[in-house]
């Protein structure tokens, strides 16, 4: 166990979290909304504080991050809880766990530890992924500050139900927010995540870019009869352009049955182009079709001359049009973060 960093003590041994939006109000004795922060005896505890349920080294693309350090390889780490429940959680074995027997029983991996691995199997970065990183919050500040010094990237894959004094904690110390928009209307985040008060997402993703310039990333899994409708994807279209700007790349995913979701039957791929076509017409210059190998979308061209710059398959990536963040053909400068100088490529 491992104290936690951001929390109130009140009267009578309450306890209330400030980590996440849910400001978890938490008698002695018993688990915050994520199971994995505890009130014991008047004090507050992280239970999962280095403990691990996925290492793996992935391309970059696989966050999905397409303009952030393309063609590089990333240390990949997640651990247990969530401060969501999904109803179709594609993780929802480490997300929700049922037993703390997986957890007390799983890899511990010290920061130091997770910062020499990711140098020894030559990533460039870390990324905090596969489960809700905030309810790992302590673990993943030791280690993003770690890997800073230590020259390396750092990512978080996020629903973005952070609050301020976490961003603002961890923020001079992360360079990637990539967050799930998972709809653009209180019913949605009901159905879906059985949260309340969606909009405090908006605000903490806007609050990454714009007070601690971290490079941001869009995801919406696109569901069938939850989320599809153009109404809620003109609105997600609209915010982006509006708060995070026209460059800021949005990534429609395509559903796949899960959890308890396995009746709803996976996104037509024109339901997916008909997202492209939203996003596009509400002004945004990158709109990416995901989950569908080897789509035209997958490629990045320059939005004003029309040349390919990123060449995708997949994970497979070629860089082929860059000059650091520019166009090589029309000099436009696109905000695109590389890894080294392609010149000559």
């Amino acid at each position: 166990m491992h104290e936690a960093l951001l929390y109130q003590k009140m009267p009578n041994g309450v306890i209330r979290c400030h980590t996440c939006q849910w400001n978890c109000r938490i008698n002695p004795n018993h688990l915050g909304v994520c199971q994995v922060y505890q009130n014991i005896n008047g004090s507050f505890f992280s239970l999962n504080y280095g403990r691990t349920s996925s290492v793996a080294v992935d391309p970059i693309e696989k966050k999905p991050l397409y303009h952030f350090y393309p063609g590089s390889q990333v240390f990949s780490l997640g651990s247990w809880g969530c401060n969501f429940h999904c109803t179709g959680c594609q993780n929802w074995e480490i997300a929700c766990p049922d037993t703390y027997e997986r957890l007390f029983s799983s890899r511990t991996l010290l920061p130091e530890q997770a910062v020499s691995m990711a140098r020894e199997h030559h990533c460039q970065g870390i990324a905090f992924t596969y489960n809700e990183p905030t309810v790992w919050f302590e673990y993943t500040l030791d280690c993003a500050r770690l890997s800073k010094n230590n020259g390396l990237y750092t990512v978080y894959v996020t629903n973005g139900y952070m609050t301020a004094d976490a961003l603002d904690t961890i923020g001079p110390y992360m360079d990637a927010f990539r967050v799930d928009i998972k709809g653009f209307k209180a019913d949605t985040y009901k159905k879906l995540s059985k949260i309340q008060h969606w909009e405090k997402i908006l605000a903490t993703t806007e609050r990454a870019k714009s007070q601690w310039g971290m490079h941001v990333e869009v995801v919406t899994n696109i569901i069938p009869t939850y989320n599809d409708d153009p109404e809620q994807l003109t609105g997600i279209a609209r915010w982006i352009k509006t708060r995070l700007g026209e460059l800021t790349p949005w990534h429609v995913t395509r559903f796949y049955p899960c959890r308890d979701m396995l009746d709803v039957p996976p996104t037509p791929v024109e339901t997916l182009e008909k997202a492209v076509e939203i996003g596009q017409g509400e002004g945004l210059k990158y709109v990416y079709m995901g989950n569908v190998p080897g789509h035209k979308s997958e490629t990045t061209c320059c939005p004003k001359c029309g040349q390919v710059l990123i060449r995708r398959h997949g994970y497979d990536t070629e860089i082929c049009g860059l000059d650091n963040d520019h166009c090589r053909h029309c000099r436009s400068k696109l905000y695109i973060r590389l890894s080294s100088p392609t010149e000559g490529e």
